[in-house]
């Protein structure tokens, strides 16, 4: 083999190495995903109960989590009772507003209220870059409880998540 077709073939095995590093930092969270997290921990919560359903949901290394996507419930006054980040838990979220003044708590008791489940679109940190950015989240009241769950997928919109999974 020449020094050329070496030299050809170790930046070809280097390149190939980077492509897939750069696809494993960067997630992909897919709307279908987020659709059936939240289904899947709406039924935990109803099988189990709060009390048995929420570390479970919380567990930073458990089935509920996957890099950037992570379940949140609230309960229908807009208080966070169960999150991936403890110290969010008992915080009433009503009044906090996205960077361009969405109140995405009340966005979220909306949908629990008058929908069951839909989507909501506002401006959120990323916890992989902290920096942030559009998130989409699906947002489904829990049958026979005074709550809902949630879960969302970052740089999406709405409308695209609307239209990859269709909730009506």
């Amino acid at each position: 083999m020449t020094k050329k077709v070496l030299m050809a073939v170790v930046c070809g095995f280097m390149m190939l190495g980077f492509a897939f590093s750069s696809q494993a930092a960067e997630q992909t969270i897919d709307p279908q995903q987020v659709v059936d997290i939240v289904k899947k921990s709406v039924k935990l919560i109803q099988d189990n109960g709060e009390k048995a359903a929420f570390p479970l949901l919380s567990d930073p290394k458990g089935e509920y989590v996957d890099g950037d996507l992570y379940v949140f419930t609230y309960n229908m006054d807009g208080t966070i009772i169960q999150h991936l980040r403890p110290k969010l838990v008992g915080m009433n979220m009503m009044n906090v507003k996205d960077k361009k003044g969405k109140c995405l708590a009340c966005d979220f008791v909306r949908i629990a209220k008058n929908e069951g489940a839909g989507w909501s679109e506002y401006y959120w940190p990323k916890p992989s870059t902290k920096a942030i950015t559009v998130k989409t989240s699906y947002i489904m009241k829990v049958p026979g409880k005074d709550c809902f769950v949630g879960a969302g997928v970052y740089d999406l919109t709405k409308e695209e998540a609307e239209k990859a999974v269709p909730t009506k």
